[in-house]
């Protein structure tokens, strides 16, 4: 049931909207063109599993799994979802 002027299914469209908007985002940070041979950051060299694997890859396994703790430390995302988590 809407309230107000909202239409009967508003908040499930923003629901929508928001994970076609997340997905949308995830999709441009996937790597893309060639691959490199080498790690961007420490030299090292990435396996031929992990170029098939992941085309475009510009990072080694350990460092891309660095930036990925710094990335989720940084990120806010409330995963609970209750107010109380919000708050601090």
């Amino acid at each position: 049931m809407a309230t107000g002027w909202a239409g009967d299914g508003a908040v499930q469209d923003q629901i929508d909207a928001t994970v076609k908007d997340a997905i949308q985002r995830a999709r441009s940070q996937l790597p893309c063109g060639p691959g490199l041979s080498h790690c961007a950051e420490c030299d090292a060299p990435i396996p031929d599993a992990r170029r098939k694997a992941l085309p475009g890859v510009r990072l080694c396994v350990t460092c891309q799994s660095e930036l990925d703790r710094e990335h989720s430390a940084q990120s806010g995302y409330n995963r609970r979802g209750s107010k109380d988590s919000q708050l601090r």
